[in-house]
């Protein structure tokens, strides 16, 4: 491997994700939370920038090839299982996460499997808008796991409603409510929708690498 600056930060974002959930190994909440999602979008943000860097001074390589999307499988997941178990495993968080895991595992296991003929499939560009959508959705589902946290904090056993009105009569953070909700259940619901969108579009892309892939898994006849 040649280490050039594109590869570089390929590997760097691949360190990343790991990372993501040594956050909180180390640091309480809602700081974990906080630097997590920071490093999250630091790391997404190379994802754009390798490629980019990699085709302007024309340094791609198989390196980078078969790293890249390791390293945003790695990243998605991490991050994915992490969130899913500081949301109280919400079903409408677990059913799109399922679908997106098991759409990169059986991907990764269908490339495996294809070998060298796996990059006569090229990736489309519903892929990357697939993957654009996963990072954003996951980005605002960490934020509002941490306006949770302090939410949490901040309502000291009152309800929603009851925080609200506590803010509008100036007893309360205002900092930390939206109205009649708390930030984090807007944060939250954004989130939601765009993991949705993102499920819908693994599923849609991982259906078209399978069919594309049929031709390649036909039998050879005696």
């Amino acid at each position: 491997m040649t280490w050039t600056l594109p590869n570089i930060l390929t590997v760097l974002r691949l360190v990343a994700a790991p990372g993501v959930a040594i956050m909180f190994l180390y640091f309480h909440r809602p700081w974990a939370d906080w630097f997590a999602l920071t490093l999250f979008i630091v790391a997404a943000v190379t994802d754009w920038f390798d490629g980019y860097l990699a085709r302007l001074w024309k340094q791609e390589s198989k390196f980078g090839t078969m790293m890249d999307p390791i390293a945003d499988k790695a990243m998605v997941v991490i991050a994915l299982v992490i969130i899913t178990g500081y949301s109280g495993m919400n079903p409408w968080l677990i059913l799109p996460v399922t679908v997106i895991l098991f759409r990169e595992v059986f991907v990764s296991g269908l490339r495996e499997y294809l070998g060298a003929k796996a990059g006569l499939l090229k990736v489309t560009k519903l892929a990357k808008w697939k993957t654009t959508a996963q990072m954003v959705a996951i980005s605002i589902l960490f934020l509002g796991t941490g306006l949770e946290h302090l939410e949490g904090i901040a309502r000291q056993g009152m309800t929603t409603d009851q925080y609200a009105l506590a803010v509008s009569q100036g007893l309360a953070d205002p900092i930390r409510s939206c109205g009649a909700r708390g930030c984090s259940s807007i944060a939250t619901m954004v989130g939601l929708g765009l993991i949705w969108i993102a499920a819908i579009l693994t599923f849609v892309t991982g259906l078209d690498y399978f069919l594309k892939s049929l031709p390649f898994l036909k039998e050879d006849k005696q």
